[in-house]
């Protein structure tokens, strides 16, 4: 078993050193791209210590995750009660049915220059953003889940006495938390996209604050580094949902 866990992990990393690989002999020997096009590996190795060295890297990171878990934890505590209301009762399903189909495909980033207009320049903006981003996915999935719970379960505490609030807190929400936790990690991919782009036009902090002023000094070393560190985040916080997920539903 160890040994198979090992060869997996070595063939996780064939695809990306690969491109290492190319991307050296593209930029280093071959200098088919100049700098400020494609970064070498150097250019980007000396932007990252740069930037953890100054503490700017550290600083981005943190603020871009506050955002990140802010709004993701807000659209929570919103979608969360509301989807097991609405997957509860057919008739709120279908008075809130046409708004949800109207504003659910609408994408988040379009909500910016309200958010710009609301809020102004800072958190608040892009915790927006964040919100309306994350909402839907987690209302949806949450929907489905009551759906899914078995009726019988549902019949037997009704036989037992409970009223409609007992259902939902004792029998739906612990029969639905499994696609809710899969409507949260959807929820997060969407989270951390809403994130950079919103930190891009509306925020003085955060990385994708720091990849759009790197963008306009043609600092792509810096650029690079930012696009790793939200491809670190989401990757960290994958692997967390997975074992969340095994341990929590074995």
């Amino acid at each position: 078993m160890v040994k198979g866990i090992l060869n997996k992990k070595v063939l996780s990393l064939i695809i990306p050193v690969t491109l290492i690989i190319i991307w050296f002999l593209i930029t280093m020997v071959f200098k088919v791209f100049p700098d400020y096009i494609i970064p070498t590996p150097l250019d980007v190795l000396n932007a990252g210590y740069n930037l953890i060295i100054t503490g700017q890297l550290l600083d981005d990171t943190i603020n871009t995750l506050f955002k990140v878990l802010l709004g993701i934890i807000l659209a929570t505590i919103v979608a969360v009660p509301l989807g097991l209301i609405l997957g509860w009762s057919e008739r709120l399903e279908a008075m809130s049915e046409l708004i949800v189909s109207i504003l659910r495909p609408i994408p988040p980033v379009a909500w910016i220059p309200f958010s710009l207009l609301w809020f102004g320049i800072g958190i608040a903006p892009a915790v927006f953003i964040i919100f309306m981003g994350c909402i839907f996915p987690i209302l949806v999935y949450t929907i489905d889940g009551v759906k899914r719970t078995d009726k019988v379960l549902i019949e037997a505490g009704q036989t037992l006495g409970a009223n409609d609030f007992q259902i939902l807190s004792k029998v739906i929400f612990p029969s639905s938390f499994p696609t809710i936790v899969t409507g949260l990690k959807v929820a997060f991919g969407i989270d951390l996209m809403c994130t950079v782009s919103a930190e891009m036009v509306g925020s003085t902090s955060g990385l994708g604050q720091m990849i759009m002023t790197a963008s306009t000094l043609s600092n792509t070393g810096d650029i690079v580094i930012g696009m790793l560190a939200i491809g670190i985040i989401g990757l960290v916080f994958d692997r967390l949902f997975i074992h969340a997920q095994r341990k929590i539903f074995w």
